[in-house]
């Protein structure tokens, strides 16, 4: 109970930090501006294919087929609000380590009873749990189809992808929180980060259907490959233990690389 005390200390110290500065206002509004703005032109594309594909129905003497709101809306919009993502992450991660590194309190930190992996873990849980908080306000957007939609989405593909674009975020924000106990600079520290998150991201684009084993093995170590599945409402176990393992090995190196600098202190 003591190590879960000490973790949500450290949560509600980066909490405050977050919302005392610009840094956690200045995310929500990008992440709900450009979520509302690709809703916006996702479900006017939506509206014109289907009046098109009416049209013709009625030209054809039918009634033409009914569009998928899933494929057509809900699925473009988490793909891009997972470039979003890409660019967000590093704002949120790029101080938690070398801001207290520049202030001397991570001395502080070496020196009380809360530990490194203690320490480690509430950075990060704070960084999710805000970026957790900016994927429920986009999804605002996606609740008023419920209301003013002649039909809705199924409802599985928007969990999904929900949790798709949260699984996805968290695997950056564990590997930048690695990357902020590397230096005491915030803005090395986050284009760092986003050096890393591009290049995890690209790893994806190697998937070639003639490719060989190995641009298979390498397209499935990007993450975006693991976001297609889930965006369209299928859970897979292989990609929630990659984006766990992502997570899971971003705060590992960001634990080990926290003692080494408590050991050389």
């Amino acid at each position: 109970m003591t190590a879960l005390r000490n973790v949500f200390a450290i949560v509600g110290k980066e909490w405050r930090h977050y919302f005392g500065t610009p840094v956690a206002w200045v995310a929500l509004f990008v992440w709900t501006v450009l979520f509302g703005i690709f809703y916006y032109f996702a479900f006017t594309f939506f509206l014109e294919q289907s009046m098109r594909v009416a049209q013709q129905g009625m030209e054809m003497g039918g009634g033409g087929m009914k569009l998928s709101l899933n494929e057509y809306l809900i699925r473009p919009l988490f793909q891009n609000m997972a470039v979003v993502a890409l660019f967000i992450a590093p704002m949120l991660t790029m101080r938690l380590f070398a801001e207290e590194k520049r202030q001397g309190t991570i001395e502080l930190l070496a020196t009380s009873p809360v530990s490194d992996l203690q320490v480690v873990m509430g950075k990060f849980l704070a960084a999710a749990g805000l970026y957790a908080l900016m994927i429920l306000s986009g999804l605002v957007n996606v609740a008023l189809i419920w209301t003013y939609a002649a039909s809705t989405p199924e409802w599985k593909p928007i969990l999904t992808g929900a949790l798709g674009l949260f699984l996805l975020g968290s695997s950056f924000l564990a590997m930048g929180t690695f990357v902020s106990t590397l230096t005491k600079n915030q803005i090395v520290a986050g284009i760092l980060s986003f050096c890393l998150f591009l290049g995890m991201w690209t790893l994806g684009w190697a998937d070639d259907p003639m490719g060989g084993p190995v641009s298979k093995v390498v397209a499935y170590l990007g993450v975006t490959t693991h976001l297609e599945d889930l965006v369209k409402g299928i859970v897979d176990l292989k990609d929630l233990v990659f984006y766990l393992s992502v997570v899971t090995f971003g705060l590992f190196l960001a634990h080990q690389s926290v003692q080494s600098q408590r050991w050389r202190a």
